[in-house]
């Protein structure tokens, strides 16, 4: 063991060899860093050496060194790779709250590098020549599209929610309906961000049933705000009964300090309803209807990136400008742009309004999935002869917890590899592919819904199941 060890070559040895160089310039490390992973490599090698379990090359000689540099680029691939990778939803859920939720539309992406790669105007007044609002740039459109007084974004929905209650409502009473006490994703519940925000919850009705007049017997000199939280992620049947927007509306009218805030959650723009998808209500017509706040979130239905978008009353929204949490929670420029560059599609209308990748994953067709699918499996064939695989029809989620009984037709195509298990098979695209590859498992095979996986993605799918194979 002793000669083992004394033959173990010295690290400023080691650093001047043609590899090493090579290293740093093919990795981009400089010699410190480099060198910290050389050392590593040696100091993992000779404990094996002390623990008589080294089977590697003896010390001394080629091979031995070529066992070194091979480990080190091992190591520098598992220290300097990013954990945010690319990954191709073939799972047909089209809102995967695991794998990122809403995808951006090409021209909002392009909008997010022209601005994070340049200087920008985020908060300047161009014409005037001095300090502006970041909140400008995105305002104007949520007006136009929504027709609330004014707006603002915070980083995410539950952040809407907090601010609006924190800044409105502290130490004040707010009541909301028993049936409407939701928990969100992470065991985030709305009755425990009102209790952090200092409003004093006041629940009304039971789990299934609220009445008008529940509200009603509620309403004191202590009540700031009526809340209602649309139940974006689950479904109620049976035996239920629920108060709606307009007479809520009416009812907070009636009392002067009294402010009707609806929580809309999923916030669409556009009415799916017409395509017999869903009934989750456009943001435009809750503030038609008289709400005076209402807040949603910008990376599902609507198709944009993770934010938290207040509409409603000028009076209102500028209070909460003017909050010290408006700072806490503020967006960055990038989620400015892509919210931007989402909404502009909105306001240009028609065409435009299938860029979205969440709006034409919703809307596309049952025939032509199924014209894409028997297309993949047409090529996949061609590609390669190691799979079983079927065309069966199916049903694609929504996900993200949005539209929970939504159940849209698709086709699907199961797969069964030769050699492999399902399991197998689903973990080596998942871990061996470039992009990653996700799919579901079911019956002892995989099976891939092409309405969460691009045009362009196809052939990425078609090449990775080929090499698998």
């Amino acid at each position: 063991m002793k000669h083992l060890l004394k033959a173990l070559p010295p690290v400023h040895e080691l650093q001047k060899s043609e590899r090493f160089v090579l290293f740093m310039d093919q990795f981009g490390i400089d010699q410190f860093n480099l060198t910290a992973i050389l050392s590593s490599v040696l100091n993992e090698i000779r404990q094996l050496i002390l623990n008589h379990e080294w089977w590697g090359p003896e010390p001394g000689n080629e091979l031995f060194l070529e066992e070194i540099f091979s480990r080190m680029e091992q190591s520098i691939h598992h220290q300097y790779s990013y954990t945010l990778k690319n990954v191709i939803n073939a799972t047909g859920t089209i809102l995967h709250t695991n794998l990122g939720r809403a995808r951006l539309s090409e021209q909002a992406v392009q909008h997010v590098i022209e601005v994070a790669s340049q200087y920008s105007n985020l908060e300047y007044k161009l014409n005037e020549g001095e300090r502006g609002s970041r909140h400008t740039h995105v305002e104007n459109l949520i007006k136009k599209l929504t027709g609330a007084e004014a707006a603002m974004v915070v980083n995410n929905n539950a952040a809407a929610v907090y601010i609006i209650l924190r800044a409105l409502a502290n130490k004040k009473e707010v009541i909301v309906s028993r049936g409407q006490l939701v928990e969100i994703g992470g065991s985030f519940r709305i009755s425990s961000i009102m209790e952090e925000s200092g409003a004093r919850l006041v629940e009304v009705g039971t789990t299934n049933k609220t009445h008008l007049y529940d509200y009603e017997r509620a309403l004191n000199e202590e009540t700031r705000m009526i809340l209602k939280v649309h139940t974006s992620n689950f479904k109620m049947m049976g035996f239920t009964e629920s108060v709606d927007t307009a007479e809520l509306v009416k009812l907070s009218s009636q009392h002067e300090q009294v402010i009707f805030y609806e929580d809309l959650g999923s916030g669409v723009l556009y009415d799916f309803r017409k395509h017999r998808i869903g009934d989750e209500p456009v943001v435009s017509e809750v503030l038609k209807m008289g709400a005076n706040l209402v807040s949603f979130s910008g990376d599902k239905l609507l198709g944009g990136p993770q934010a938290g978008i207040i509409a409603g009353k000028k009076e209102l929204i500028d209070q909460l400008k003017k909050h010290q949490l408006a700072r806490v929670l503020r967006v960055d420029k990038m989620t400015l742009a892509a919210l931007e560059g989402t909404l502009m599609h909105y306001a240009k209308g028609k065409e435009e309004l299938t860029k979205i990748p969440i709006v034409r994953d919703l809307l596309v067709s049952k025939e032509e999935l199924k014209q894409r699918t028997e297309a993949f499996v047409t090529k996949l064939a061609e590609a390669s002869d190691s799979y079983r695989y079927s065309i069966i029809e199916g049903t694609s989620q929504v996900g993200g917890g949005t539209m929970p009984e939504v159940e849209l037709p698709t086709y699907v195509i199961a797969l069964t590899h030769k050699q492999y298990t399902a399991e197998k098979t689903a973990m080596l695209l998942r871990t061996q592919s470039t992009p990653a590859i996700v799919v579901r498992i079911q019956r002892e095979e995989i099976q891939m819904d092409l309405r969460s996986v691009s045009s362009e993605e196809e052939e990425l799918l078609i090449k990775a199941l080929a090499e698998l194979a």
